[in-house]
């Protein structure tokens, strides 16, 4: 029986984001803009696309390939809830608790969607990696609550009893 030594955590060595057909994307996109700093949003959803996620050093990396500083690479994936500063499920679901959704049940539904899913917790990826859910303010469809985001997948009319089936089919 052999044992593979896996690295402490943060002592692997970095493989760089902008390589290859993901360098090509960058590039294309840089010719849409006035400026290589105005692509910042884009480059940072090509890193997400990638990894899943995006670091500290991919931030570092976003900041040197569109000469800004990290710094400010940062405060912006930090204003944004749409980037994810940790790794998270396959399946990445937002369910709107705003105060019209929460009125229709939102609640019900966090609370089945976390059942259906395994997650337990707001915010905690479920133990086969497949989940996270969130609750997130607005998805802009109160006349249809409780609308939830699953991926790019937007679902309206959700009600905990729907959640079930609507596991399943993105299993």
């Amino acid at each position: 029986m052999s044992v593979t030594a896996h690295p402490a955590p943060g002592t692997e060595e970095y493989q760089p984001v902008f390589t290859g057909k993901i360098l090509d994307q960058l590039h294309e996109i840089l010719t849409r803009y006035p400026a290589k700093q105005a692509a910042l949003l884009p480059a940072l959803w090509l890193v997400q696309q990638a990894r899943g996620w995006i670091s500290d050093r991919n931030m570092t990396e976003v900041a040197e390939v569109l000469g800004l500083t990290p710094a400010y690479v940062k405060g912006v994936v930090t204003f944004y809830t749409m980037f994810h500063q940790h790794p998270v499920g396959k399946h990445f679901v937002q369910v709107c608790t705003t105060s019209p959704c929460n009125l229709c049940g939102a609640e019900a539904v966090v609370r089945a969607l976390l059942d259906a899913t395994g997650a337990k917790e707001l915010g905690a990826t479920s133990p086969d990696g497949k989940w996270t859910v969130i609750e997130v303010e607005c998805l802009g469809a109160c006349g249809f609550a409780t609308p939830v985001l699953i991926d790019d997948d937007f679902i309206e009319s959700v009600t905990p009893e729907k959640v079930p089936q609507l596991v399943r089919k993105y299993k």
